[in-house]
């Protein structure tokens, strides 16, 4: 989506990390490639916004830039149903609403609906029913 991410992620009982730090420390790295590929691409009106963007508090802290609003909406999936609802609901927003971003869904290219729906394979997706 162009202004958010939607996925499904699964984080193991064991795991020595919860869910809200996992997404920050996500967030955190993917702003740094971000920031990095802008300095590279010479997009200094984009920089520019992204550092008018941050709070005093942020500048305080040294912040340089802001690339996400710090919020994250995460849902707890308790069961297949409830994966595969939301997985659903993934895969078809990009043809929904305001963004109408595709007009078949299993094309958006950023989506996981081709591995699901073509059986398209990915390296960096891992079917939800491996972890059910």
């Amino acid at each position: 989506m162009p202004n958010h991410f939607h996925g499904l992620i699964y984080v193991d009982e064991n795991s020595e990390k919860t869910i809200n730090q996992l997404v920050a420390n996500g967030k955190r790295f993917l702003a740094y490639e971000i920031i990095k590929k802008l300095k590279e691409q010479n997009s200094d009106d984009l920089l520019i916004k992204l550092e008018s963007g941050r709070s005093k508090r942020e500048i305080v802290r040294g912040s340089k830039h802001v690339v996400f609003i710090p919020s994250f909406d995460g849902k707890l999936c308790f069961n297949r149903e409830m994966v595969e609802t939301k997985l659903d609901y993934i895969h078809k927003n990009p043809v929904k609403g305001k963004w109408k971003l595709v007009d078949d869904w299993v094309l958006y290219p950023y989506s996981s609906a081709s591995f699901y729906e073509l059986g398209e394979s990915n390296s960096h997706i891992r079917h939800y029913r491996e972890f059910i």
